[in-house]
């Protein structure tokens, strides 16, 4: 992955952003199947905690809730935390009914 990902979309950082507690088995063109877990979501984009072996520019592809398999690129990489940029922003009611499932805690999940 030379160079890494060429992204076009704005810096979404400041999207709202669901705390979660949600694991999940991504696609990684070098390593194969690599354990994640996300620790928040947005439309945009994730965050992981224990992203050893992921660099910023990597591409992944996961699993989501009500989402399915979609790509993500690498945007930052601190210690073992990693930001994921989707390739697509999820649709409104996809990104609800995913955050019910990966918030089963209705204390958790924002207001509407």
């Amino acid at each position: 992955m030379a160079g890494g990902a060429q992204l076009s979309v704005t810096d979404m950082r400041r999207a709202s952003r669901h705390p979660v507690d949600y694991s999940v088995i991504a696609e990684h063109l070098l390593h194969g199947d690599v354990k994640l877990h996300v620790s928040n979501i947005s439309a945009h984009g994730f965050m992981v905690d224990d992203a050893p072996d992921i660099a910023r520019g990597d591409r992944l592809i996961i699993r989501l809730p009500s989402v399915g398999r979609i790509e993500a690129y690498c945007i930052w990489k601190t210690e073992d935390r990693a930001g994921m940029q989707f390739e697509r922003i999820i649709r409104l009611d996809d990104f609800q009914a995913m955050i019910n499932e990966m918030q089963p805690n209705p204390a958790l999940r924002r207001r509407s």
